[in-house]
């Protein structure tokens, strides 16, 4: 499905294009939600300057930065997390690509993560260089995850530190090994409503298995400390529907921003159209949804977590 074809169903009538969404989801999976979760393993100090983040040190957040974390502190949040029903466990590390003794410390913490029963490991380490990526899937690491952010058009509005090929080639080398790929993207950055039909074909070209669709939470301090009101919550529904119309068989995944962003109701809306993914826990300097406020919800909606 191209650009203007997603961009025309964005517009219909909002209830029929959640029904048209919400069909293709139950062909494909059913009731059933996938819930994974992250740990910020290493935190700010980072050379990137994307506009949105908090963690860049072009901007001007208040954040509790720190270095790599341990394997004991891996272990517990891991631990944690399949205890909340997680059944993936990403390492995120901030930074445009980890330093050798870093990645290597890393590469011990996908084992820790592995031999936890019933998880498996991901990881999001930015744009890796092709020895490291090999080494990466080696180690254990089943999935890279590795955000477009926005669209190829609206991506020097966002960060010119790197480019929009840059993560397209960091993807094309995780694939080359063999790892399965979870691509995303932050909406309400002051996009339009093309530009977000434009990021839905991209990512179905992409073909990721997992898509985390981030709200924007604007932090003090960034440039986009007030783009509270670049996207409503309709549009949100709206675009969450279109990026399941363009990538039926992909996890469809709620990130950051989706309970300060969202109301309960739209949250609803967006699980009813096509999400069927969610990240327990915590975000990387935000805070997440607490898991028993989910599993409320999902039992509601007749959910599955799996």
């Amino acid at each position: 499905m191209d650009k203007q074809q997603l961009l025309e169903l964005y517009n219909i009538d909002i209830n029929e294009l959640i029904n048209i969404a919400s069909k293709i989801s139950e062909e494909n999976f059913g009731n059933k939600i996938e819930a994974c979760s992250i740990i910020s393993a290493r935190t700010g100090m980072c050379g990137e300057n994307c506009k949105y983040c908090s963690q860049s040190a072009h901007n001007h957040a208040q954040i509790e930065c720190h270095p790599l974390v341990d394997l004991a502190t891996v272990k517990k949040a891991a631990e944690s997390a399949r205890q909340n029903g997680a059944t993936r466990f990403s390492l995120v590390t901030s930074g445009r690509r980890p330093s050798d003794e870093d990645f290597t410390h890393i590469l011990e913490m996908v084992k820790v993560v592995n031999s936890i029963e019933g998880l498996t490991c991901c990881a999001s380490l930015g744009i890796l260089t092709e020895e490291q990526m090999k080494q990466l899937a080696q180690a254990g690491c089943v999935r890279y995850h590795h955000n477009i952010n926005t669209c190829r058009s609206y991506h020097p509005q966002i960060c010119t530190t790197h480019t929009y090929e840059d993560r397209i080639n960091t993807i094309k080398l995780a694939k080359k090994y063999e790892m399965e790929i979870c691509c995303g993207v932050i909406i309400g950055m002051g996009e339009s409503a093309e530009h977000r039909a434009e990021m839905a074909v991209e990512l179905a070209e992409i073909a990721p298995e997992s898509v985390p669709v981030n709200i924007l939470t604007p932090i003090e301090g960034t440039p986009f400390e007030n783009y509270k009101d670049k996207i409503t919550e309709e549009e949100v529904v709206r675009t969450m529907c279109i990026f399941r119309i363009a990538m039926p068989a992909a996890q469809i995944r709620f990130a950051g921003g989706r309970s300060t962003r969202l109301n309960r109701e739209n949250q609803e809306r967006c699980l009813k159209a096509g999400v069927n993914g969610v990240i327990v826990g915590n975000y990387l300097t935000t805070a997440g949804v607490d898991i028993n406020d989910d599993k409320t919800t999902f039992e509601k909606l007749g959910k599955v977590l799996v």
